[in-house]
Order: structure tokens, then C-alpha cells, then sequence
């Protein structure tokens, strides 16, 4: 199975992890030192196939388990996300660039204003096996989506 399925299969279980109905009897960490931080670049790109680039910087201090830098896009309804790849992270306590993209239906998304969350988690193992989310930093932006 290819590396991007797997960050995204992991991703995507932690998130559900994350909000289900039982998540808050689950300690799923706080936020880590605000030296940890995820930033985002104010203008992503659009592809005229449907892939959407988003970048940004990240650094983390250290992990157990391994350590994500997730994203995800929504454009005219808020209630509406779509996840944008995902980036293993190296947490070194270094500022690293990170890159997401991920090809969307053509017209799913449009050039314009859009609102990213960037989530800098890492899967923390836990008693029985299953990895929880740890959550090393977050950040919530307007950005612009530009073609190209």
C-alpha cells in the first residue's frame, strides 16, 4: 500500500477517534509547548485537474509515535472539509517546510477564498495497541486559492 494511503487511512482513523461519541472519556493529549507550532502559506494552488497544493512550516519537538502534518480545505460551506494529504514529520525541535496535495474532482473546489486547518498530530501509542492522537499544534486560516 503506498505511503499516502497509509497517512491518510492513519489520519483518518485518529480523526474519527477524535470525534466519537466516547472521544471525551479518551485523553487524546493537549496541545503541546506553544514552541510546537503549524503555520500555513496565505495562497494554495489549484490545479486544472481538481489537485489542490497547500504549504506551510511546522516544528515539533519530539514524538513516540509517528507525527503528522494534516490539512484539509472548505470552500462556500463550512460544514464541508476536504482532506488534503498528509506529511510525515520529523520533530527535531527544526522549523521543516511541509506540502500536501491532493487531486479533487475538477469544480469540487473553485480560485477564491477558502479556510484551511492545518493539524500537526502525532499517533501516540497507547495501552492495547491502538495509537491515539496526540495533537502538537493547529492552525485555522483564511487563505486564497490561486490557479496554477
Amino acid at each position: 500500500m503506498p505511503s499516502r494511503q497509509v497517512i491518510g487511512a492513519a489520519t483518518g482513523a485518529a480523526l474519527l477517534l477524535l470525534f466519537a461519541p466516547s472521544a471525551g472519556a479518551v485523553s487524546v493529549g493537549a496541545l503541546s509547548a506553544p514552541s510546537e507550532t503549524v503555520t500555513v502559506e496565505p495562497t494554495g494552488h489549484l490545479a486544472a485537474d481538481g489537485t489542490v497544493t497547500l504549504t506551510g512550516t511546522y516544528r515539533c519537538l519530539s514524538g513516540t509515535g509517528p507525527v503528522l502534518v494534516s490539512a484539509s480545505v472548505s470552500q462556500r460551506d463550512p460544514h464541508i472539509r476536504h482532506g488534503i494529504g498528509g506529511t510525515a514529520a520529523v520533530c527535531d525541535g527544526a522549523e521543516h517546510r511541509w506540502t500536501n496535495s491532493e487531486k479533487r474532482t475538477p469544480g469540487t473546489l473553485a480560485p477564491g477564498a477558502a479556510y484551511v486547518e492545518a493539524t500537526l498530530m502525532e499517533l501516540s501509542p497507547a495501552l492495547g495497541g491502538l495509537p491515539l492522537p496526540l495533537f502538537h499544534a493547529m492552525r485555522q486560516q483564511d487563505i486564497t486559492l490561486m490557479e496554477g
